[in-house]
């Protein structure tokens, strides 16, 4: 860490090791909050994002104030994010996903919808505000859906196109929905719950014995062989998801997200390792490192985001991107809830959608934790919102926002093919 005074303004500069340390820190500010202020226990608040904002303020009034500022080196957010998706991916047994069935097939045509839904609202709103096509659908699901990652990557493209402000654009509004999506989604999960009076279903089918014996603890303890072969699955598994997702990145000539490969790699893996035994799998172990991943990518993102920079969103940009706000709960509470038969799996499916749909799958993540650490597990809504939110949804989101630029923005098939 270090101190210097640059323009006037006392900066504060942390390496890698620093910035880490102090999301750690954040995290567990959160989690002490959260114990003890009962608002926060009440509405599911997740404890990363009470830590995060906490820290996001501090920032903001040193911003504001021109007096102090901080210039983060972080270079192990994304790596967390890779580890968290490639855990998810291992504790995919096919045994599990056949349960997921119906299901999970209706989860991912729901949120198949809900992206088209996104656009459409954008466009439609850029019409009567007279706002320009690329802003319009930057506000949408590229950044609402695809998350600061896809913001990025087709704000460059657009700005190649014109639009120079795209990418600013695009980081706002991605910013925007992430702050929206673990802020609306535990408190709609809990009103969902509490007003239905819901609770876990033990009876249901996803609960049946063959479920635990897939990811039961094994009788014996883990050897500390077995520790370190676990960890190396899953470091390995990021390894080749990263060639994996490059090459795809390559043949269908757009970015295709590294956690994606991660995730589906560590899925052959976890299956072919139940048929051939190649090490002993400790679910609990991996369990455990990917809720660490989780909450400390979370800590991490939140802690480095720079409200400030939402002075991007002005004017019918940030009428759509409220308006998506705005869709999405309308969307989850009336409609989503129902179609996914209004118990408690539902509600806490709902509460994910609310985070991947609006920032990213690990805010899905945080958010049905923080609903299920007070009202109970639901292994449903677990198993099946990371699928679709880390991966299937892209199979329906993605194509038709293509075919949104290429309707809608002018000259935008000499960029995307």
């Amino acid at each position: 860490m270090t101190f210097e005074n640059i323009d006037g303004i006392f900066t504060i500069k942390t390496d890698s090791t620093m910035t880490l340390a102090l999301a750690v820190i954040l995290l567990l500010v959160g989690y002490g909050l959260k114990n003890r202020v009962k608002f926060l226990e009440k509405y599911c608040i997740p404890a990363p994002v009470i830590g995060g904002f906490l820290f996001m303020f501090i920032t903001w009034g040193g911003h504001i104030s021109n007096s102090f500022a901080f210039e983060f080196e972080n270079i192990f957010q994304d790596t967390f994010m890779l580890a968290f998706f490639t855990t998810v991916g291992l504790g995919a047994s096919f045994a599990l996903l056949k349960k997921g069935g119906k299901a999970l097939i209706i989860y991912w045509l729901v949120c198949g919808v809900v992206s088209i839904l996104q656009n459409t609202i954008g466009m439609v709103i850029s019409k009567i505000v007279n706002l320009e096509s690329p802003y319009a659908l930057l506000s949408s699901a590229i950044s609402m859906i695809g998350g600061h990652g896809a913001a990025l990557s087709y704000g460059d493209t657009f700005a190649k196109m014109g639009y120079e402000t795209a990418p600013l654009v695009g980081a706002a509004a991605a910013t925007f929905g992430l702050i929206s999506a673990v802020l609306i989604g535990g408190p709609l999960g809990r009103r969902l719950i509490e007003k239905n009076n819901l609770s876990p279903d033990t009876s249901d089918e996803i609960y049946d014995d063959s479920l635990f014996e897939i990811n039961a603890a094994s009788a014996t303890k883990s050897t500390e062989l077995d520790i370190i072969k676990n960890v190396a699955a899953i470091i390995i598994a990021m390894a080749l998801g990263t060639i994996i997702s490059a090459q795809i990145s390559k043949i269908i000539n757009m970015d295709f997200p590294t956690y994606v490969g991660a995730m589906f790699v560590a899925v052959i893996l976890r299956n072919l390792n139940e048929k051939f035994k190649f090490y002993k799998f400790d679910f609990a172990l991996v369990d455990g490192i990917g809720n660490v991943m989780l909450n400390l990518y979370l800590s991490l993102a939140l802690m480095t985001l720079k409200l400030w920079d939402l002075a991007g969103l002005l004017g019918g940009v940030l009428l759509v991107v409220m308006c998506q706000v705005l869709f999405i709960s309308l969307m989850a509470y009336f409609v989503v809830f129902k179609i996914l038969g209004s118990d408690y799996d539902a509600a806490v499916m709902c509460a994910g959608m609310c985070g991947h749909s609006l920032g990213a799958t690990p805010s899905a993540i945080v958010n049905m934790t923080a609903v299920n650490e007070k009202y109970g597990m639901s292994r449903k809504a677990m198993m099946i919102v990371p699928i679709v939110g880390a991966f299937l949804v892209d199979i329906i989101y993605q194509p038709q926002t293509i075919i949104f630029i290429k309707t809608f923005v002018e000259g935008a098939s000499k960029y995307i093919n």
